[in-house]
Parts: structure tokens; C-alpha cells; sequence
């Protein structure tokens, strides 16, 4: 089952609607050309949440209109992209889709399931999105909550999550204390410790959003034996779940004896009889467990560049799924996260020299820690 992605633009300035309806008529014709769309990330430039809530609600129903049933999972985030836009997305599509592609709801959330001749895969997106905006612990666990809720429909659990999405509205914040991000990685693992029985853990990104709450996406499989699953670790970072104390901001909670650090793999790889992909979690510009490039944009880039390329080497690839096989790499999406809209240029400008001709979104978000100030995340098809 091949996919590919798109990424559209309005072409004409806008209300945000009126730039919408611009790039769903784009996504249309891409699926009238015979590719049903499997996941939209819309990212909007709206930062009130009554504004948010009603124009994601309309998305919502324009999309389920179009495509009916076969409508794609949905997340609509609050992400600006380079102005003068307000709205961009990134779509993916099952090219030539067969028959066995299904999209159910839960309650009025819809999400696609696959079945493959190698299992069963779970597109769910935009969990979580209208909880507790003032609670982050609260909008984690509900964000959750309906995770555990959607794969278990499927009997499925969070077992079968191999890539994740994490948007914590104003990740950086404190209050009380307790920072954004440290609440939601505390509950994160709160979740894994309860429904994940398996060793390791998904590819992730955990990005701020610019709206109080959290939202979860995630891809889940079922494999049978033939697939192999494995996390993939950069040589030049230690591993997130291995943080020290330190890197992590704000107070621990009262009866805990640390603070949980993020639980995800640098990356993971699911390989198939003659091929895979590769999910490459959000990278930054961090050697070790310190940031680089502090205060330097170009800097950051160019290592975060070189820590994604190590992860995507292809002789690393073969050796940790421990076969004889040299497989080749093809990136197939990039989302690049950039804390500044003045440093959109600096930042597309690099990326398009490394990787040229990939589909490719840049969209405004605040990274884990203060002092970075892009982070970037890939997909790959390993072929052989």
C-alpha cells in the first residue's frame, strides 16, 4: 500500500475560511486523481479558542461533506505558517487506494483504518482537542483518554502506537510550578506505565501550540510476525528517556522521587518483506543532552539537519534490524517546526538545499525548551 504526501498553500490571501476552502478544493482533485486521503494536519494562524473551536468544527464538517466515507483522519492545530498565509496543511494519501481502507468515528471523531496483508494500521487524530484548556494535566489525560478509547474499538491498545503526535498548548509555561511539557510528559508516562506492556516506545514529537490544551495524533499497527519493529537511537544524543534531572524544567511532583523525562525512541523503523518506513520523532539541535547553537538559527538548523541524517543512514538501518541487506532511503514528508516567523527564511532556505524536492511544511511553534528555536521531523520508505 504506497502513500505519499502533499502539502498545500491557498493561492490567493484570505479570511481563513476563504483559505481553506482555496486548499480543500486543492486536496479534492488529488483525491479525484484516485488517492484517498488517510490524514490532514491543518495548521491555522487562529489564536483565540472560541475563533479556533468554531472554525475547526466548520473544517470538520466541509471535509466529512466532500469525502463522506472516506473521510480522512483530522487535526486541526493552531501552527501559523509563513505569513502572510493563515492557514496551511499537510495531507496524506493511500495512492491508488483499495478496497480494505475504512473510516469510522468515534463519537464525531473520524479515523481510517487499513487492512494490509501484513496486519492492521489506525490512523486517529485531533484526540483531546476541546478539554480543559486551563489544566494541562486534565487535557493530557482526556487527550488519553481517547486514544485508549479509539484503539480499543479497534482491540487495539497503546501498545500498537508507533508514532505519536504530542501539541501541548504554550509547552513552555509554569505555572504553580510545574511547566507545560513536564505535566504532560509526567502524565504520558503515567498512561504508558497503565496500557503499554511492550519494551520501548513510539517515535514522537511533543511541540507547543499556540491555544491552551493538548491534542494527540497517532498511528497504530497490528502486525503479524513478518513485521519487525525497532527503535533507532542517534549516536550523538542520548536518549530522551534517559535524561538527567536537570534538563527538565520545573518542580516534580509531591510523592514522586523525580520527574519523568519524555518517553519516545529518536526514531523507530517498521519493516515489511521488501520494504518500511522510517518515522524520524521531532529532532532539534541537541549533542548529547545540551542544545547547540544557542541564540543561532542557522546553527541549529544545520545540526538538527545532521542528527536527522544520522538517524536516516542506511548501513545504521540494515544493522539494526540485524539483516545482510542493504536497503536504500527516500524521505517522504519533513515538518519543520520554527519558533519565529523572521526566521522562516534562514530556515527554508537550509532545508530546501539538504533535502530539495520533498514535500516539505513550515509552521510556527514553540520547541521544548527555551533556547531552541526549530525543530524538524521526517518520514522515510526504505526500499531494497
Amino acid at each position: 500500500m504506497m502513500k505519499k504526501y502533499s502539502i498545500y498553500k491557498p493561492s490567493v490571501e484570505g479570511t481563513i475560511y476563504e483559505e481553506w476552502t482555496q486548499c480543500l478544493g486543492q486536496i479534492k482533485e488529488t483525491w479525484l486523481a484516485g488517492n484517498r486521503p488517510l490524514k490532514l494536519n491543518i495548521f491555522t494562524s487562529l489564536t483565540d479558542s472560541a475563533a479556533h473551536h468554531r472554525t475547526r468544527d466548520e473544517i470538520l464538517r466541509s471535509v466529512i461533506d466532500t469525502f463522506d466515507d472516506q473521510a480522512p483522519a483530522i487535526s486541526v492545530t493552531v501552527h501559523p505558517p509563513q505569513k502572510p498565509w493563515k492557514i496551511a496543511v499537510e495531507a496524506l494519501f493511500i495512492i491508488s487506494c483499495p478496497s480494505d481502507v475504512t473510516t469510522k468515528f468515534f463519537d464525531s471523531i473520524p479515523y481510517v483504518v487499513t487492512n494490509n496483508k501484513w496486519g492492521k494500521e489506525v490512523w486517529g487524530a485531533g484526540l483531546g482537542s476541546d478539554f480543559y484548556s486551563d489544566d494541562t494535566r486534565k487535557a493530557a489525560e482526556a487527550a488519553f483518554n481517547q486514544s485508549v478509547a479509539v484503539l480499543a474499538q479497534e482491540d487495539m491498545s497503546l501498545n500498537h502506537i508507533i508514532r505519536q503526535w504530542n501539541y501541548i498548548g504554550n509547552i513552555l509555561t509554569i505555572r504553580g510550578g510545574f511547566q507545560n511539557y513536564q505535566v504532560f510528559n509526567e502524565v504520558r508516562s503515567e498512561y504508558y506505565n497503565r496500557y503499554r506492556t511492550v519494551i520501548g516506545y513510539p517515535a514522537a514529537t511533543g511541540i507547543g501550540m499556540k491555544l491552551d490544551s493538548v491534542i494527540i495524533d497517532f498511528c497504530a499497527v497490528k502486525p503479524d510476525e513478518s513485521v519487525r519493529i525497532k527503535g533507532l537511537s542517534n549516536p550523538n544524543q542520548v536518549n530522551a528517556y534517559e535524561y538527567g534531572q536537570k534538563v527538565l524544567k520545573g518542580i516534580k511532583n509531591s510523592g514522586k522521587e523525580k520527574k519523568q523525562p519524555p518517553q519516545f525512541e529518536r526514531a523507530l523503523i517498521i519493516s515489511f518483506e521488501k520494504s518500511g518506513a522510517l518515522f524520524i520523532s521531532g529532532t532539534a539541535s541537541i549533542i548529547g543532552q545540551v542544545t547547540i547553537g544557542k541564540n543561532n538559527i542557522n546553527e541549529q538548523t544545520i545540526v538538527t539537519i545532521e542528527n536527522i541524517k544520522k538517524l536516516a543512514d542506511a548501513g545504521r538501518i540494515s544493522q539494526v534490524i540485524g539483516e545482510d541487506i542493504q536497503y536504500s532511503v527516500k524521505y517522504n514528508l519533513l515538518r519543520v517546526y520554527i519558533k519565529s516567523q523572521k526566521d522562516f527564511i534562514a530556515v527554508k532556505a537550509i532545508c530546501n538545499e539538504h533535502f530539495p524536492s520533498v514535500p516539505s511544511v513550515f509552521i510556527e511553534a514553540d520547541v521544548c525548551r527555551n533556547d531552541l528555536l526549530t525543530e524538524i521531523e521526517g518520514e522515510l520508505v526504505l526500499e531494497f
